[in-house]
């Protein structure tokens, strides 16, 4: 879930066009997603050994009656072996638990030992002449009660889900589907496989999503949910759609995103973007400056271009949205990574957790607020309880802090969880500025964009790409 630069919070566009309008279609057969697919559903390889143990056993059996040896002793031995081999078929059938499409099975019964998968693990670029300060040391001490093996379990954890998810949205998501059945389905196999289904007060604040789900088409570059109300959008086979989804246990969140599209004409597009956001990770690291990372990406963004209807377009980096650094409830943290050089100073640090994504577009490379709302967010600095002359308002801040607290919600959240007429609430408690609205980020009509984004975590001696998978 990329994050607007703050200089352009105030920029309201007044376009007119939506974020699920069309662009041309640039022509060519459709030909699924353009993504390697991802094997991470298949958990072990099925060993067919035993079999052929139990044959040899029984063959000896059948020998030793041949040899002459008494038959009444051979017979309650080969019954032996016989019951003996039905009983291991059985549990080797109860060990073949595979994940259901769509994915339904909760992820501790995938892993009943408890422990899951563990991302991709990178060293560090060398960096010479750096030293953490004291500052930065201090900050580090305070984060490593944090970081103990069931923080990186659950951060796991909740990775795995996405890679899951992710393979099924791969493998379904196609022309003619609509963006709620899209939206909905990933997020109910999120719910399913947290084996959480987030309808108790409370209960969505220990795991759930991390954010509303994006589906954003086109020139939309980000923040674009299906809502109730909206006119339905259908999945078209000259779309290049952003699939941004998070997962979050105990409010640490794995944020992580990829692009689909259905036609070879936007092939060079989504592979400058991919190239962008492995490079920002390759360069990621602890005392490493942000800026350096910042070049690095929009180096490896812009040396793509892409031919769409005849013409030659270049990629942009878009310049306004950037990655951005996590911590627990707090989508962005505080520090942000953007997609090109600047000359912050800011420093990367051992312990902290950060969204790498980029984003890329063949339009201006700058981003607008564009029309409908993605989502809402409670400020990090709201109050606990509020005044206010709205019933509504009062009765909806208190369903906000039971099940969402500051992870950012939409309004499909909120009326799967039965709220209704809360629109007059919600305005007046954007209005207080104890929660924010977001709103969907557009580029110039007729252009199209990509996203790339992985989960990392700086250790001590290595980083750990969380959310990597075989697909991306």
């Amino acid at each position: 879930m990329g994050s607007k630069s703050p200089e352009q919070d105030g920029h309201r566009g007044h376009d007119a066009q939506s974020c699920s309008t069309k662009g041309n279609n640039a022509g060519g057969e459709p030909r699924g997603a353009h993504l390697s697919r991802d094997g991470d559903c298949s958990l072990g390889d099925e060993d067919g050994d035993d079999d052929d143990d139990e044959g040899a056993a029984t063959a000896g059996v059948e020998n030793h009656v041949c040899d002459g040896t008494d038959k009444a002793t051979a017979q309650l031995t080969s019954e032996g072996a016989s019951k003996k081999k039905k009983r291991k078929k059985s549990k080797k059938k109860s060990s073949a638990l595979k994940q259901s499409s769509p994915p339904r099975i909760p992820l501790s019964d995938l892993f009943p030992n408890g422990q899951y998968p563990t991302g991709e693990f990178q060293n560090y670029p060398v960096v010479e002449n750096t030293a953490r300060t004291t500052d930065e040391e201090n900050r580090y001490l305070s984060r490593q009660d944090l970081y103990d093996e069931t923080f990186f379990n659950n951060y796991r954890k909740g990775a795995e889900i996405h890679r899951q998810v992710r393979h099924w949205t791969q493998e379904t998501a196609r022309p003619g589907s609509s963006l709620t059945d899209i939206a909905v389905g990933i997020d109910d196999g999120v719910r399913a496989l947290l084996d959480n289904a987030g309808l108790e007060p409370g209960s969505a604040l220990k795991s759930g999503l991390g954010f509303p789900t994006g589906l954003s088409l086109n020139n939309c570059v980000a923040h674009w949910t299906p809502n109730p109300g909206q006119k339905e959008v259908i999945l078209d086979r000259s779309d290049v759609m952003k699939v941004d989804f998070g997962v979050h246990i105990n409010g640490w969140i794995v944020d992580s995103a990829f692009t689909m599209s259905f036609d070879p004409t936007y092939d060079n597009l989504l592979a400058a973007v991919k190239d962008a956001t492995n490079t920002g990770i390759k360069n990621a690291g602890v005392d490493i400056r942000i800026s350096d990372v910042s070049a690095a990406i929009q180096e490896a963004m812009e040396s793509y271009e892409v031919d769409i209807g005849g013409k030659t377009f270049p990629v942009k980096a878009v310049r306004n949205i950037t990655g951005h650094n996590i911590k627990a409830y707090q989508i962005h943290a505080g520090k942000s990574v953007p997609f090109i050089k600047t000359k912050d100073q800011t420093k990367m640090e051992e312990g902290e957790v950060f969204a790498i994504e980029t984003f890329g577009s063949t339009g201006r490379g700058m981003v607008h607020d564009g029309p409908g709302v993605y989502g809402y967010g409670k400020s990090y600095s709201a109050p606990s309880k509020i005044s206010s002359s709205l019933a509504s308002a009062r009765s909806l801040y208190k369903t906000i802090n039971d099940n969402f607290g500051t992870i950012v919600f939409c309004r499909r959240y909120l009326e799967r969880l039965g709220v209704q007429r809360y629109l007059a609430g919600m305005n007046d408690l954007v209005n207080k500025g104890v929660v924010e609205m977001y709103e969907p980020l557009i580029d110039t009509p007729g252009s199209y964009s990509a996203q790339f984004e992985h989960t990392i975590f700086l250790g001590e001696t290595r980083k750990e790409v969380i959310s990597r998978g075989n697909d991306y």
